[in-house]
């Protein structure tokens, strides 16, 4: 293990290093950020809280019941993607000297080694299976979600009004989770995306992960539907004041 370092250049490392704090903060803003920083993603899972909440007031569930199949659907979907992907880089490891002949000859690109090629590839692979059990776990917790979305009290069962307020909040909650699960998973993908410069070089590493960032951040902060989302929200409380 203590090659390793030795197998890259110090530009390489702080590469490496520069992608995973990229990741790190970004995902940190995405989930503490709060008032006008406040991120789609934190937005949305307040429409889970007043989904959850209406449920209670509806003597048919059934558009409940669809829109978490339609989440499980997508869900799973992205989990069976991630395990292709990942076979298509243990795919990958297996051409290495086809693919190192194709990187030396870019202008832009750096002459590699079997070992650093087979570390990277290693990674990136890292970066797949992260996503597989992210996704994994994001169905079964919306699985659970189903199960709470079924306890909630009927309208008309002599519940109190409490008892199903708290049982609505339970399913939020559980439906926020495994958003956020799903979300982690999604990042992932992405940021995969941007790990793929590092296979031509450690400045393209830094350029492609600096690109993705300001994508998703212009999204999650800056995008037109968050806008909507805040300026309904404002209309909201302020009609509640009045």
């Amino acid at each position: 293990m203590s090659n390793l370092p030795s197998a890259f250049s110090p530009v390489d490392l702080g590469a490496l290093v520069f992608f995973v704090v990229a990741w790190l903060c970004y995902g940190l803003s995405v989930g503490r950020l709060r008032g006008r920083m406040v991120s789609l993603s934190q937005i949305m899972n307040g429409q889970r809280e007043v989904w959850a909440r209406q449920m209670i007031v509806r003597d048919n569930r059934v558009v409940d019941t669809t829109i978490n199949a339609s989440l499980q659907n997508g869900t799973a979907f992205f989990a069976s993607t991630s395990l292709i992907a990942l076979g298509g880089v243990l795919t990958l490891s297996r051409s290495g000297d086809d693919v190192l002949n194709l990187f030396g000859t870019l202008p832009f690109g750096t002459v590699a080694t079997r070992a650093t090629w087979e570390i990277k590839v290693a990674g990136l692979a890292v970066v797949f299976v992260y996503a597989f059990f992210k996704f994994a776990w994001a169905y079964r917790l919306f699985n659970y979600g189903a199960i709470l979305f079924g306890a909630v009290p009927p309208k008309g069962s002599g519940a109190t009004q409490e008892a199903m307020l708290r049982a609505a909040a339970r399913a939020a909650a559980m439906n926020i989770a495994a958003g956020g699960h799903f979300a982690r998973g999604q990042r992932a993908f992405f940021f995969a995306l941007a790990y793929l410069g590092w296979f031509v070089g450690p400045y393209v590493l830094v350029a492609s992960t600096t690109a993705v960032v300001l994508v998703m951040w212009r999204r999650q902060f800056a995008s037109e539907i968050r806008t909507i989302l805040l300026a309904e929200a404002d209309a909201a409380q302020e009609g509640t004041v009045r």
